[in-house]
């Protein structure tokens, strides 16, 4: 494979060591399928994309993810290596987080529940589906030729409601416990890496707040929104000694940060980076407190009201587990939580997110998850190919001056085209006499049209 970039290949011949042989040339060929075709992932359709290079009967390829061994949580750590030494060699690692919703009808299907969805709902009306509801942890990074940063998928676990925990033999999990242990995965990983992660409300738990805490000796802070009425104290104070009873767990009240912004007069007013990638005037509002949770005890944090100056969009409460973190930066680390809502949207429209119909347990978790680490993947590919690949827009519309997803997923399978077509010698001789004008033409049709 002289056409795909070195770096790929090593990737995907470290992905090889974690099947065996014969799986290894199955799963091959559904990922190639699945870079290349357009509309629905099922299996079935995987197949019809290839089926010369698709040997065996057509159950064997349905058993690779229900019946073979083979761990998703080791491919996603050799992913996650990769995409760090080339995206966020240095600095603190920025990870958001969110829940989103795939849409699975059927009576046997393994982990699906009636679920809220975000895309659909308003806060007049809301609109519930039935399907799987899958809790994402990403890392935002700078693709080159990009505006923005993109959010690519590291860790993927699958909620279950109540009634289906008890169905599974499972302890019951919120969104927010289940992140807690996707981050404790992650720090697991990079031990030496400050992490700071960014949530909204579904993770704005005390219970969330206290395990960064806990974590702040390594590196982990905390970003998401704040309750307006939080009970915020200051530090209990030391025993005298010889004092007799039980020592306080908190200190003296303090106003709630509804009460701070309503009494405060002068507020400090910032530029800082605004959704859509545009930058906005800001008037803040900031405290340092206790948040104090009956059973759960306290927990250090800087919170931060924003108002727009520039716009429209509504007043909001942030904090921070690390009271050193300046207020601009409090405030963009949230903002930059919006990747990952635009990752939900391009998968849904490039990579056939909610396509799958795997029904059995394993299957479920493993399918979706391996089309979320298909679009980091794809990016990890991208941002290996010559400038000049990298700098061509294939997917225009009005407006547009950027490279977004569909132009990386666009040059990636340019890429393996041009090396399945032109790169080897059983398949290249009828092209031979075209010439290099001919062959982009070509390559450029069927990378729009695969």
């Amino acid at each position: 494979m002289p056409k795909i970039p070195y770096a790929v290949r090593v990737l995907l011949d470290g992905f090889s060591k974690e099947f065996s042989p014969s799986v290894w040339q199955m799963f091959l060929s559904l990922l190639t399928a699945a870079v290349m075709i357009r509309g629905r992932r099922t299996i079935w359709r995987l197949l019809r994309f290839s089926p010369r290079a698709s040997t065996g009967h057509f159950s064997s390829y349905h058993r690779v993810f229900s019946h073979r061994r083979w761990s998703s949580y080791a491919l996603a750590k050799r992913l996650a290596l990769a995409v760090v030494a080339r995206f966020a060699q240095e600095g603190p690692l920025k990870l958001v987080g969110d829940d989103t919703v795939s849409q699975h009808r059927g009576e046997k299907v393994y982990g699906k529940g009636c679920h809220r969805d975000a895309v659909r709902s308003s806060h007049q009306h809301l609109v519930y589906r039935w399907g799987h509801k899958w809790v994402v942890l990403a890392l935002r990074v700078q693709i080159p030729g990009a505006t923005r940063t993109w959010a690519l998928p590291m860790l993927v676990a699958l909620y279950r409601t109540p009634p289906e925990s008890l169905k599974a033999g499972v302890v019951h999990k919120t969104p927010s416990e289940l992140m807690r242990g996707l981050l404790a995965v992650w720090m697991r990983w990079f031990p030496q890496r400050k992490v700071v992660f960014a949530g909204d409300s579904s993770f704005a738990t005390h219970e969330l707040a206290g395990f960064a805490s806990r974590h702040r000796r390594k590196r982990l802070a905390l970003v998401s929104k704040f309750p307006p009425t939080a009970v915020l104290h200051e530090r209990p104070p030391q025993r005298k000694p010889g004092q007799k009873g039980r020592p306080r767990v908190v200190g003296k009240r303090l106003p709630s940060p509804q009460e701070v912004v309503a009494s405060t007069g002068k507020r400090k007013r910032l530029t800082v980076k605004w959704y859509g990638g545009g930058t906005r005037r800001i008037e803040v509002v900031s405290g340092v407190g206790h948040w104090y949770r009956q059973g759960q005890g306290l927990v250090q944090v800087r919170w931060v009201y924003v108002r727009d100056l520039t716009g429209s969009h509504r007043d909001e409460y942030f904090f921070s587990t690390d009271i050193n973190m300046s207020i601009k930066r409090t405030v963009e680390t949230f903002i930059g939580r919006w990747d990952i809502e635009v990752t939900f949207e391009e998968m849904r429209e490039h990579l056939g997110l909610e396509t799958t119909r795997g029904r059995c347990r394993q299957t479920v978790l493993r399918v979706e998850p391996c089309l979320f680490g298909l679009y980091t993947l794809i990016a990890y590919w991208f941002a290996h190919l010559p400038k000049k690949n990298r700098e061509t827009i294939h997917v225009a519309w009005v407006g547009k001056t950027s490279i977004t997803f569909s132009d990386a997923l666009v040059s990636v399978r340019y890429n393996v085209w041009e090396d399945y077509l032109f790169q080897r010698p059983n398949k290249s001789r009828p092209f031979e006499k075209l010439t290099t004008h001919m062959r982009n033409t070509i390559l450029h049709a069927l990378a729009l049209a695969a």
